[in-house]
């Protein structure tokens, strides 16, 4: 029976998740944009305590010791390219961006209460779908690590760390964790996950969209309030016909240099510059020119000195149906001395997604619609019908709405 999930307590889902890489709170946005193009991750923890301390020679004591109270670190958010880039894109930073840089971290925070939430590793599942369902999107649970003298001196020459406290490192724990859970025990919960969503009734019609010819900077706050909703923007014409979407995922691969393309493209041919093959040529010509002839020659600079393009010279086409025709491609510049590689000209060779959405129809299953979403990595899955106007959208909220209430229900 599902009920036996209940007894199960957050911990249990975080067995062999990653610790978290941190950011002080005071970071500076520069420095923030530094540690997400040098880290395998797409989103970066922000902390508001001084990290510093636990280094430094005049502090006798050791946070990373067990019950010790001295630093006291709580997670008040998390940031992405994405993030930086709608900031790089705001009127007021367009001019002077490298001044914008220098602003800290905590002002691309989201000014929304509950967002990201501690939680004890002995909480119920339950307690942690409950805090989800009431708008967080992120649960801090601490876990148990060895943490090693030889480790600790390697994080002294990084911005990023794992954060310790009280000999605890911290994880995250996502919609997309407790989903994936559910689908590990799916037979407990049927008839369930047979029914379609439209049965369920779990398709939403509250989305974000955005008209292909559209210039993709009119849209820049929904591109905000979806990466808040984890969630994307439709790009569709004037049919509502379903042409892609602009997804923070997506954009999340990217470097700052997008913030360029965002500023001077519609949104159909932004879907075509942050697609997994890299812009193509004519695209990056085209911000080129646009930005010199509004005279955002600063943005022009920056957007110059981050991509692989030159006054002399243009990077090989790094388009390519397979990832080992890709990595042949890529011009070796592109490479770090961790041999992988940058987010250089918006495109990254890490897990990224095509500008192309991710479908479903009215009838399809619940378990269906969640083995698509996990598939690919995201929190939702667009609803269209046969002739593919949008329905909807479904959401794993709205998933978790229906598990929670069977649970509730069989207890």
């Amino acid at each position: 029976m599902a009920v036996s999930l209940l007894a199960h307590e957050v911990s249990d889902l975080c067995l062999g998740k990653p610790a978290l890489r941190s950011l002080a709170l005071t970071t500076t946005i520069a420095e923030a944009l530094f540690a997400l193009k040098n880290s395998d991750d797409n989103f970066l923890s922000v902390w508001n305590c001084d990290h510093a301390a636990k280094t430094n020679n005049d502090y006798k004591g050791n946070c990373e010791e067990e019950d010790c109270d001295v630093c006291e670190c709580k997670c008040v958010g998390k940031v992405s390219m994405v993030d930086v880039v709608c900031y790089l894109c705001k009127d007021e930073n367009l001019l002077f961006p490298s001044d914008a840089l220098k602003a800290p971290v905590s002002v691309l925070l989201p000014e929304i209460p509950g967002m990201v939430v501690h939680v004890e590793p002995t909480s119920s599942l339950l307690e942690a779908i409950d805090l989800i369902l009431q708008g967080a999107k992120n649960l801090v649970v601490p876990i148990k690590t060895r943490y090693s003298t030889r480790r600790k001196q390697h994080q002294k020459l990084s911005i990023t760390s794992p954060t310790i406290h009280n000999g605890r490192e911290f994880c995250w724990l996502t919609q997309e964790d407790i989903i994936r859970f559910f689908l590990g025990s799916i037979g407990l919960f049927a008839p369930l996950p047979a029914l379609s969503i439209d049965t369920l009734g779990i398709i939403s019609t509250e989305f974000l969209t955005i008209d292909y010819h559209s210039p993709a900077i009119s849209e820049l706050e929904a591109i905000s309030r979806s990466l808040a909703d984890e969630t994307s923007v439709a790009v569709i014409d004037s049919d509502g016909i379903l042409i892609g979407e602009l997804s923070p995922f997506t954009l999340a691969c990217c470097d700052d240099s997008v913030a360029a393309a965002i500023t001077t493209l519609s949104s159909g041919d932004l879907m075509a510059y942050i697609d997994c093959g890299g812009p193509p040529e004519d695209l990056v010509k085209v911000v080129m020119a646009r930005l010199k002839e509004r005279g955002l020659e600063a943005m022009l600079q920056e957007f110059t000195n981050s991509s692989c393009y030159s006054t002399t010279s243009s990077c090989q086409s790094q388009s390519s149906s397979s990832d080992e025709e890709s990595a042949s491609s890529t011009p070796v510049s592109t490479l770090h001395r961790s041999g992988k590689y940058s987010r250089s000209m918006s495109y990254s060779a890490r897990m990224v997604r095509r500008a192309e959405a991710i479908v479903c129809h009215p009838k399809s299953s619940l378990v269906a619609v969640m083995i698509q979403a996990i598939a690919h990595r995201v929190n939702y899955v667009w609803v269209i019908e046969d002739d593919c106007s949008l329905v909807g959208i479904v959401r794993f909220y709205d998933m978790l709405k229906v598990f929670r209430e069977s649970l509730e229900d069989t207890a």
